[in-house]
């Protein structure tokens, strides 16, 4: 079956989705970004994948995030998109704002992890080429490594920079000390950090008790938010049991185990919140992260147009009262 020929919706920046500012630069990103993180592998069907892609393009939403080892297998959602991106979304490029990172593994030996310069050069050429793209907007280190000097990760993001391969540097799940040298020394060398990606979410609240979310704005960083549905824990998906087809069931990044009975109990309970602010529960989750306005952005995953729809529906009420948030802080806290 061949595809027609995708125009993009002439209305995407009046569908309602709404932008923010990430620190103190010119970038401004959807409140609401789409991540590859799963379901966009070469074990989901192109035509859905792609669907959601255009999809999300045409309600405004121009942030895709990635990293190198996305998938499942490692590599293909970004083949993925890269094929999108040819049929498609070519002649929007300039609309658009790609990440991707490199810090997890992704090939065997000692040059295929953590922090190396070697890792994170040779990880780049590799996705560039599997995206179908000249550069993406903003390269981050995945993750801290202790074991290889700061500043040789930090060197290889500013000449990854300067070489134009990618349009800004960013970290991600860095700790405060960690990120504290990682601002410092991508400014000190004019490559200011844009964004910090966390874990952050109404079960998570590790940004702000690591004191992240501050340190970002002092620092002049963005940050954007990743998982802010715990991993779909904050969704009606848990609250009749484990379905077959869950990550839970799967036991793969979210164990079985965690789904207690006691966790049940709130997650209802927070449905039923949800319910009186006239929203589903994922709504509410995203719209308690996007409550902050230190929050640039949060990326949601989806498996089809009507869940991404429902996720985006969010940001139209991020207004709580004092009493919501302190229900939601007695039963997540």
């Amino acid at each position: 079956m061949i595809n027609p020929v995708y125009s993009a919706s002439e209305d995407r920046y009046e569908a309602g989705m709404k932008y923010r500012r990430s620190g103190n630069s010119g970038i401004m990103l959807p409140e609401i970004s789409l991540g590859l993180w799963q379901n966009f592998g070469d074990t989901a069907p192109l035509a859905r994948s792609r669907e959601m892609l255009l999809h999300a393009f045409d309600k405004g939403v121009c942030h895709f995030d990635l990293a190198n080892n996305y998938g499942p297998s490692y590599g293909s959602a970004e083949s993925t998109f890269g094929k999108v991106m040819q049929s498609d979304l070519h002649p929007y490029r300039d609309e658009l704002f790609i990440s991707t990172k490199a810090g997890y593994d992704m090939w065997p030996g000692p040059y295929g992890n953590l922090g190396s310069r070697k890792y994170l050069m040779s990880s780049l050429d590799q996705s560039l080429k599997r995206m179908k793209l000249d550069y993406v907007d903003i390269f981050y280190s995945h993750r801290f490594d202790p074991d290889t000097p700061l500043q040789e990760t930090m060197q290889a993001l500013v000449d990854i920079v300067r070489s134009g391969k990618a349009l800004y540097a960013g970290i991600s799940n860095y700790p405060h000390e960690a990120a504290e040298y990682a601002y410092r020394y991508l400014a000190d060398h004019d490559v200011p950090c844009l964004l910090h990606q966390v874990k952050y979410n109404m079960m998570h609240r590790v940004p702000e008790t690591a004191d992240l979310l501050e340190q970002a704005k002092e620092a002049g960083s963005g940050l954007i938010a990743f998982s802010p549905l715990a991993q779909g824990l904050l969704t009606d998906r848990y609250l009749n049991g484990i379905p077959s087809d869950s990550r839970a069931a799967r036991d793969f990044s979210l164990k079985a185990s965690t789904i207690t009975p006691e966790l049940i109990e709130k997650i209802q309970k927070l449905t039923a919140l949800a319910a009186e602010r006239g929203q589903s529960l994922a709504q509410m989750a995203l719209a308690w992260t996007l409550k902050n306005d230190l929050v640039t952005s949060v990326i949601v995953g989806a498996s089809s147009v009507a869940q991404l729809d429902n996720n985006l529906a969010a940001i139209n009420n991020t207004e709580f009262t004092t009493e919501e948030l302190n229900i939601i802080d007695s039963l997540t806290k």
